[in-house]
């Protein structure tokens, strides 16, 4: 099995750019650009809330992490866990720590609500993979909580999805190496994009522009 170096690791949460637009991946991980907007602010101050330096606090038979360091050598990855869930069981792993024996299970905050894709799903199967590795344990399910209807969905975390998430990743490190800003591919996703004027999707699109000097001159004429 290959295993990154720390050098080469890529952020966890880049799944997510990298699934909605290759392109808006590479501005922000290879060409170090950002802007905010409303959407990602109100993402921001979601995971603000979920987040809290991490702490931990005990409910029963349940212990609670919030903001946990997480990292794969496999995947090359590292970020943070919004909530990680630490359930005693007997048919668990031990914890540093703590008596008894614990299942482990992530829960990743959304803003809005359940999406036709499965972006959300794959970035909450990054962070399973990340805990299995850390934890030697393996892991079966993980929850995603949308605040528009403020309840948890339950992921299954199937082979198929892990081998989507790790095929997604090597992709992500190939063109991080070839230090490659792909091409844009415009569709009703720009509109939500918070780099829309950076990429100027309409300008890099030659076809469309080529298309709209044509249909001018032909007007004009």
């Amino acid at each position: 099995m290959m295993e990154y170096d720390e050098e080469e690791y890529l952020q966890l949460a880049g799944i997510q750019h990298f699934l909605f637009c290759r392109r808006q991946w590479a501005l922000i991980q290879i060409e170090q650009q950002w802007e905010e907007n409303v959407l990602t602010a109100e993402g921001h101050i979601l995971h603000e809330r979920a987040h809290d330096n991490y702490s931990s606090e005990k409910r029963k038979n349940i212990l609670v992490t919030r903001g946990m360091p997480i990292r794969s050598k496999e995947l090359g990855i590292s970020g943070e866990c919004d909530i990680v869930e630490f359930h005693l069981d007997k048919q668990g792993v031990p914890i540093h720590g703590r008596e008894g024996k614990y299942r482990i299970y992530p829960v990743e905050y959304k803003r809005g609500k359940p999406k036709i894709s499965d972006i959300d799903e794959l970035q909450v199967v990054a962070q399973v993979m990340c805990l299995e590795e850390m934890f030697c344990c393996e892991i079966n399910k993980a929850w995603l909580y949308y605040s528009e209807i403020r309840r948890r969905m339950e992921i299954d975390i199937s082979e198929a999805m892990r081998v989507k998430c790790r095929n997604t990743f090597n992709e992500m490190h190939q063109i991080f190496k070839r230090n490659y800003t792909p091409k844009v591919k415009t569709g009703k996703h720009c509109k939500s994009c918070s780099l829309r004027e950076i990429c100027l999707p309409v300008l890099a699109n030659r076809k469309a522009v080529s298309s709209y000097i044509k249909r001018y001159i032909e007007e004009e004429d």
